[in-house]
């Protein structure tokens, strides 16, 4: 189990300051969602949380550690990660795939072992890919190809997991399934972050969501104190009603503008 803690955490891109003074402690055992609109600074966030941007101010720690001192093999096996939107160039098999999750476990120019092999056949089951072990990657579908990288990051069983919008491309059937998933990953002690933008599942599923906006965090708590129709119309600018289904809650927005008179 792992923790991490962002202090004051800036990150500056070129002449812009994108991330402004973030401050969050993460402990293991809970999905925690990070929202917001378009250019919020929600991918920036979860690429400094993995060491990969330099911090402008602030660190990053993880169980006390900070993240830019650790070595990129260790952090790999502490950290999975699911980037959006990846491209496939090489024609690998999709078990191959799969099992360049491994990769941080192994040594130079070691093979792959039994422990090794179990991990990406749990993996794949996981992510409902196993019946496209032989395909070739580059050949599958967007929600195909979605589900397979999601396996390569499970398959480092790694005690945390940070997943920018994994349920682009899926259909509702498995966009359940994969918030399913990552839920029954914090229930066993994971430390799991997802970049979602359906807001209703991210109600839904997430014990706790995190709120950019323009680079800050302007909310932090459970998400029916995160998303409320007055915060969600300062931030995303829609008016939006909130109902309750079930036991789930739907945020459904009704339009562009300003939030109506009460």
């Amino acid at each position: 189990m792992v923790a991490l803690a962002l202090e004051a955490l800036d990150v500056t891109l070129g002449q812009r300051r994108v991330l402004h003074g973030i401050h969050a402690a993460l402990g293991p055992g809970t999905l925690t969602g990070i929202v917001g609109p378009n250019g919020a600074g929600k991918s920036t966030l979860a690429r400094a949380v993995l060491g990969l941007l330099a911090l402008s101010a602030g660190r990053v720690t993880i169980d006390g550690d900070d993240v830019g001192r650790i070595k990129r093999g260790d952090l790999a096996r502490r950290i999975a990660y699911l980037p959006q939107g990846q491209t496939l160039h090489w024609p690998l098999s999709v078990e191959r795939l799969v099992a360049l999750g491994r990769l941080p476990h192994l040594a130079p120019f070691s093979t792959i072992a039994d422990t090794d092999r179990a991990a990406i056949t749990r993996a794949m089951a996981r992510a409902d890919v196993a019946g496209l072990a032989q395909r070739d990657a580059t050949l599958l579908s967007g929600g195909e190809r979605a589900r397979v990288l999601l396996a390569r990051a499970l398959a480092v069983e790694a005690p945390a997991l940070v997943a920018d919008e994994p349920l682009a491309a899926l259909d509702p059937g498995h966009q359940f399934e994969v918030m399913d998933l990552l839920a029954e990953e914090a229930r066993g002690g994971a430390l799991v972050i997802a970049i979602l933008h359906d807001l209703s599942m991210a109600a839904r599923y997430c014990d706790r969501l995190l709120l950019l906006d323009g680079g800050r965090l302007v909310a932090d708590g459970p998400p029916g104190e995160v998303l409320t129709e007055a915060r969600l119309a300062e931030v995303y600018g829609i008016r939006a009603r909130i109902e309750h289904e079930e036991g789930a809650t739907l945020i459904v927005p009704l339009g562009r503008g300003a939030r109506s008179p009460a």
